[in-house]
């Protein structure tokens, strides 16, 4: 029996019953786009997807949990990921492999160009560490809106600070057709943003640079049209706007974005 919970929406949508393993594969053509300057765009052909929840633990695309409140309504979750501003340093992040969650060729997506004469190339720069951040949180159930708020630090002592986010999330079907809309914002302490983004002086030829604390806001659309019970359509577009941060010399561009459309087969 599935949970009636704030996870039982996610649950619902992907047909996941309690202590049920979910794996699924997308093929198709996609792509993330990298908002650094000398980084390579991410091609999306293959894109899998893995999800279990069980009475309380959980594993969905790279997050892992534990809720210890559920309702009807709420549920309060202890979580942990790896950082997402990893995913521009290292190919084998989670969100690049499974980009469809909440996801190199600049002729499917063109940026808009940040002018500046400081561009440094990420390439020319140390290594970002991946960073695992763990945390607390909350989703509210409404009919089909959910609301969602998280707050996480990280734990392996990289950038010694926070991040958080709010969000909104809407599912509704029109016929067969299966949509999922998403509003929402991520808050980044100074600490997050100066490790990932920032330069010290060994790095720049200006000094050090300091990126500051940032609201960045997201908006995502979802789509699955069901060929079958274990066959779909799958589209999926999001936009991540990066203009906050545009004092960094890293920045090519002033967004990312995640494009996906093809065929989904679920085991």
């Amino acid at each position: 029996m599935a949970l009636f919970s704030a996870n039982a929406i996610a649950q619902t949508q992907q047909h996941i019953s309690t202590d049920e393993l979910k794996i699924s594969v997308s093929l198709g053509a996609g792509v993330i786009s990298n908002p650094l300057y000398g980084a390579d765009n991410i091609p999306l052909l293959v894109v899998p997807q893995v999800a279990y929840y069980g009475q309380n633990w959980f594993f969905d695309n790279g997050r892992l949990g534990y809720s210890f409140l559920q309702s009807d309504t709420h549920n309060i979750s202890l979580v942990s990921e790896i950082n997402p501003e990893s995913r521009f340093f290292i190919d084998w992040h989670p969100q690049n492999i499974f980009p469809l969650t909440a996801m190199s060729n600049n002729e499917i997506l063109e940026s808009q160009h940040i002018e500046s004469p400081r561009q440094i190339n990420i390439n020319n720069i140390q290594k970002r560490r991946v960073v695992l951040d763990a945390g607390v949180s909350y989703f509210f159930v409404k009919q089909q809106h959910v609301f969602s708020a998280q707050l996480l630090h990280d734990v392996n002592s990289v950038y010694n600070s926070y991040r958080g986010s709010l969000q909104w999330q809407y599912h509704f079907d029109l016929k067969l057709l299966k949509l999922k809309s998403t509003l929402g914002v991520n808050y980044k302490s100074a600490q997050l943003n100066n490790y990932f983004y920032g330069l010290n002086s060994t790095e720049s030829s200006y000094g050090e640079i300091e990126v500051g604390s940032s609201w960045q806001p997201y908006a995502k659309i979802d789509a699955r049209w069901p060929l079958g019970k274990t066959n779909a359509l799958r589209f999926h577009l999001a936009y991540y706007d990066y203009s906050a941060m545009d004092s960094s010399p890293l920045f090519e561009h002033d967004y990312s974005m995640t494009a996906f459309i093809g065929f989904e087969h679920t085991f």
